[in-house]
């Protein structure tokens, strides 16, 4: 499911040059504001590990 979605992003943004434009601009705003505000990235490095954290400290209580 994964792979047909990433092929469609990228399709579309192939087709769209303009899209791309865009998705760049808004990953580039938000990558220096992660740069000037740590807690920023910290907090979205967070919210991505926190399944990863249940899930192995789940396997350690059970």
């Amino acid at each position: 499911m994964m792979r047909i979605l990433f092929g469609f992003v990228l399709g579309l943004l192939v087709a769209c040059p303009t899209l791309a434009a865009v998705l760049l601009a808004i990953v580039g705003s938000v990558a220096v504001a992660s740069a000037t505000y740590p807690p920023l990235l910290a907090a979205a490095a967070g919210i991505w590990a926190w399944p990863r954290i249940t899930r192995r400290v789940r396997g350690w209580v059970a």
